[in-house]
């Protein structure tokens, strides 16, 4: 369990000094990692972008909502240590704090996954603001975090509602192959009808190309297409296919701890960097 306070660490100190600098300690930025598509790197995105924000310097809240639960295990969180769950913050038995696990990495904590959210589409269909129900927890939280990444299940049903409805913004882990581009488009029509019925703010925050295979001129040829569509929503940043982030889930371990020199780390320590770096640019504008 985490109560969010404001640890002795190098993270907090950063943190610390960025709200004096501004003078104003900003809500969280909430963003959810969506793609309809499955298969494309979206719960790997999750959970190493996350570590990725949090080695520098960032307080960041993943919320596993999908019910396989790999970004919980991806995180080391044994099934054992989930007795409060993503499940139990939806039915507003539990509330975020109560929810969150501390992982281990400082800065990164996440509300796991259990078998529960299975019904959970089906126990929303009756409940009152059943759209809302992750907004209004994650708006409880006030500014003791810096960002919120929800890992929403590759369908669309009342828990990708939810995480859209909830997000400011949406990351879109994209793979290099051939349909990727039909997926993208499901997804933005999507989106479109989120923001008209429900949460008018909704952007693309950026579309992550991963699982890139530089021998395959196949993948050139759809990061390309995927930038002449999107511009510069896409990242500059490619995630590269690569064993060792393929292997780190398996060791209950971010890529970033469970090999921090790979090429599929680096890239998503760029990627974080990449993030930052063109929300202060927005910032400025």
């Amino acid at each position: 369990m985490s109560d969010f306070s404001q640890s002795n660490t190098p993270q907090s100190h950063t943190r610390q000094s960025e709200q004096a600098h501004s003078g104003i300690a900003k809500p969280p930025r909430v963003m959810a990692i969506s793609n309809q598509k499955g298969g494309v790197g979206k719960t790997t995105t999750a959970i190493n972008l996350g570590t990725g924000l949090a080695a520098i310097g960032r307080r960041v809240l993943v919320v596993d909502l999908d019910p396989q639960g790999n970004a919980s295990t991806g995180l080391g969180i044994d099934r054992t240590n989930r007795a409060i769950s993503s499940y139990d913050v939806l039915m507003g038995e539990a509330n975020v704090a109560e929810a969150a696990v501390e992982t281990g990495i400082p800065g990164l904590s996440i509300i796991p996954s259990t078998i529960d959210l299975t019904g959970a589409e089906l126990e929303l269909v009756d409940m009152p603001r059943r759209a809302y129900r992750l907004r209004e927890a994650l708006a409880a939280t006030g500014n003791e975090l810096d960002y919120v990444l929800i890992d929403s299940p590759p369908s669309l049903g009342l828990l990708t509602v939810n995480a859209l409805v909830a997000a400011k913004s949406v990351v879109v882990p994209l793979q290099c192959e051939f349909f990727a581009l039909e997926g993208l488009s499901m997804l933005m029509k999507t989106i479109e009808r989120i923001r008209a019925a429900f949460n008018a703010e909704l952007e693309i925050q950026g579309v992550v190309l991963t699982m890139y295979d530089k021998r395959n001129n196949l993948s050139d040829q759809v990061a390309q297409d995927v930038r002449d569509y999107l511009g510069d929503k896409v990242y500059r940043t490619i995630i590269p296919r690569n064993v060792r982030v393929s292997e780190a889930p398996s060791h209950g371990k971010p890529a970033l701890l469970y090999d921090h020199k790979c090429a599929g780390s680096l890239a998503y320590m760029q990627l974080a960097s990449e993030m930052l770096r063109r929300e202060r640019l927005a910032e400025a504008a």
